[in-house]
């Protein structure tokens, strides 16, 4: 069976991530295949990326990612260049 993987935002806003089991598997050798090496791969159109995504949406309402990169940033790495990812978020205060 192929594997089958669609990114989309759904009409509320809320990433949706729908596959198949092959791409599943698929999905998950990818992400764990990550380390500080091989620290990304592409999602996109075949033969345009690592991995491919379907641009077929499952409801008229979605809105397809059809392009992407997924990041692997080890927390020794965010420390040096993005330390502020590694705050906690702030509380709103009350007035």
């Amino acid at each position: 069976m192929k594997a089958r993987i669609t990114f989309n935002m759904s009409e509320d806003g809320e990433l949706e991530i729908w596959l198949n089991a092959a791409g599943r598997d698929l999905l998950v050798r990818e992400l764990q295949g990550l380390n500080e090496k091989w620290d990304h791969f592409h999602f996109g159109p075949e033969d345009m990326a690592e991995v491919e995504v379907s641009s077929i949406a499952y409801r008229a309402t979605d809105t397809l990612l059809e392009w992407g990169k997924i990041l692997f940033r080890p927390d020794e790495w965010d420390a040096d260049y993005y330390p502020h990812v590694l705050q906690p978020p702030e509380k709103p205060t009350a007035s």
